[in-house]
């Protein structure tokens, strides 16, 4: 139980790293705001964190719209107090296509899901964590721009994950000496709705680019995101973690 008695956003909550992580930190013992999009959904999950032995309470929303982290901190502070960390996971790969094909539309969306989403996140979660006396914060990025082997018509996907590593940098730089560390986490290829669930087809083809020869299960990726999140890794800041079946090395 050693997040017992922490309270901590998870957004991207309602299917994916996002819900594996709900669990996997509730059984942590954190108490937990969770945020996405999908009302039904996040309350199942909800349940499920329950149920694990944590605490939980949802407040479905958009992640690029500005108020909305404001609103999640707002609850945590409600419900329990205050926060001791988030885990900031919402996000999206958007349309696979090269820049000149590539609509306005898309970029921006897959950049304000995926990167200014965080910048609203951390303006409203790092004020709350130091008034705690520190915390920790967790962004979902990927190898997927951070390596050398880019991956054809992700121009998008790559510029947003790239500029997470970037964000966390900064962000450490910055509030290291108030006790707040901010990393990010690289996943590879993982089992979920976003990436071939139940298209065996893909997840065969994915699973081959990996060394390991298989995809994750969101579980692990959930059970990097509590190491990164609890004092396991007090001395980690500024950190791009690789958790991606070796996916980044076969690429280089």
């Amino acid at each position: 139980m050693e997040l017992k008695n922490k309270t901590i956003i998870v957004t991207g909550a309602s299917s994916g790293i996002g819900a594996a992580a709900a669990v996997v930190l509730a059984r942590a013992g954190a108490n937990l705001v969770l945020g996405a999009r999908r009302a039904e959904e996040l309350a199942a999950i909800a349940k499920r964190a329950c149920d694990a032995a944590g605490r939980a309470v949802t407040l479905p929303g958009d992640v690029t719209e500005p108020g909305y982290a404001e609103a999640l901190v707002a609850l945590a502070t409600a419900e329990f107090g205050g926060l001791d960390g988030a885990f900031n996971n919402a996000g999206i790969v958007g349309d696979l296509l090269s820049m000149p094909e590539m609509p306005i539309e898309n970029w921006n969306q897959v950049i304000a899901t995926n990167l200014t989403s965080a910048f609203f996140a951390a303006k409203a979660q790092i004020p709350a964590l130091v008034a705690r006396g520190g915390g920790a914060l967790v962004f979902t990025s990927s190898f997927v721009g951070v390596s050398n082997g880019g991956l054809a018509g992700m121009g998008a996907y790559a510029a947003s994950k790239a500029g997470l590593v970037g964000l966390v940098k900064s962000l450490a730089s910055d509030h290291a000496a108030a006790g707040v560390r901010a990393n990010a986490l690289l996943p590879g290829g993982t089992v979920t709705p976003a990436g071939g669930e139940g298209n065996p087809e893909i997840l065969e083809f994915v699973a081959g680019l990996h060394p390991m020869k298989r995809m994750a299960a969101a579980s692990e990726i959930a059970e990097a995101a509590m190491f990164l999140l609890s004092e396991r890794s007090s001395f980690m800041t500024g950190a791009a973690m690789l958790v991606d079946g070796g996916i980044s090395v076969r690429l280089t």
